[in-house]
């Protein structure tokens, strides 16, 4: 039973989990009205990680924002789980970040101490990426919610999409999936420590030096993070209806334990929307084993850079990305566009 100090007592959803569903977000998006200003070089209209607003002819600002609400009872790793993913954004697009503001929202009757590890771990976090706090903004909420609004820079007015792949490139995943299945057992009392630890030690871990490695030099193409939306529905982003990919389900890197967890159906609402989602436009995953359909549809939080590098130099950035993390795979090659956006090798 949950005491007093539980931060995930009354959390419907946790981490990524909770974002709502990309068709729904799609479609209230498209409802706003359209901004035209010839600096605003990425906007909400493509789906991709971060704005970018052209300062001048070599500079560029990345700014994101991400928050949710825990998935783990430790107040000081929800806060670094929570930094390190609302940095991603930044990364993904090869970019620096500068600073930070904290976003908080805290139930009035909890411990503030939680808060206080809360905003400690989030600080760890920052300091890592040699980057610093800046403010923030607090609100009184009957669930506790933490995140960051996040400014970077493009060096040298220089940044990468999510959405152009080059047809012949290859993908590089470099964080393992199963984070949201792992989190699910965690939340039915199930999970075993192994698999909790690796789920932890993934979501905790920045993506920062894989960014910097894809952008010494590497023909890379496109970047995305993979975070609830999914595996398979930042693919179609990726794809943006103008190239396919062949993913190759076996080099996928997973936490082992959420195999299991998947065929005992410990699954998330997240991944029945990506479900949803992934099915409405026409990819089919009926021929795959359950578990790896699971897998594709699984909400990451904090997940793994998707990079797509050209396929001459793909080997020699999965190698420099494998120093810092481990479970990196090729995990598959955008092709000329066909009928199906996404088949599986």
């Amino acid at each position: 039973m949950k005491n007093e100090r539980s931060i995930m007592a009354n959390c419907t959803s946790g981490g990524c989990g909770a974002k709502i569903g990309a068709g729904e977000l799609s479609a209230l998006l498209r409802a706003l009205p359209d901004f035209s200003d010839e600096r605003l070089l990425v906007g909400f209209d493509s789906s991709d990680d971060a704005a970018v607003y052209q300062v001048d002819e070599r500079t560029a600002i990345i700014s994101t924002v991400d928050f949710f609400s825990p998935m783990v009872e430790n107040p000081r790793t929800f806060g670094r789980i929570a930094a390190a993913n609302a940095m991603s954004d930044v990364w993904a697009m090869g970019g620096k970040v500068l600073f930070a503001l904290n976003l908080v929202c805290f139930p009035e009757e909890m411990d503030k101490s939680i808060l206080g590890e809360m905003l400690s771990g989030g600080a760890e976090k920052i300091m890592e990426a040699g980057a610093v706090i800046a403010g923030g903004h607090s609100i009184y909420d009957k669930e506790p919610k933490y995140g960051l609004a996040v400014t970077g820079i493009a060096p040298g007015g220089s940044f990468i999409r999510n959405d152009s792949p080059s047809v012949g490139h290859r993908l590089i995943l470099t964080k393992p999936l199963g984070v949201g299945i792992v989190m699910a057992a965690l939340r039915g009392e199930i999970a075993d420590e192994t698999s909790v630890a690796a789920a932890v030690a993934s979501m905790e871990r920045l993506n920062k030096a894989a960014s910097e490695k894809m952008t010494a030099g590497y023909n890379v193409s496109a970047c995305t993070d993979i975070t609830g939306f999914g595996l398979l529905s930042h693919i179609l982003e990726m794809t943006a209806d103008r190239v396919s990919v062949r993913l190759f389900c076996d080099n996928l890197p997973v936490i082992p334990q959420a195999v299991s967890y998947a065929e005992e159906y410990l699954l998330t609402a997240a991944g029945q929307r990506n479900r949803n989602h992934v099915s409405e436009r026409g990819v089919s995953v009926a021929k795959l084993p359950f578990a790896t359909q699971e897998l594709l549809f699984d909400p990451q939080t904090s997940g793994g850079l998707l990079i797509s590098v050209d396929s001459d130099e793909a080997e020699s950035l999965l190698l420099a990305i494998q120093d810092g993390d481990p479970c990196a795979s090729i995990v598959g090659e955008v092709v000329p566009k066909v009928d199906a956006p996404v088949d599986f090798a």
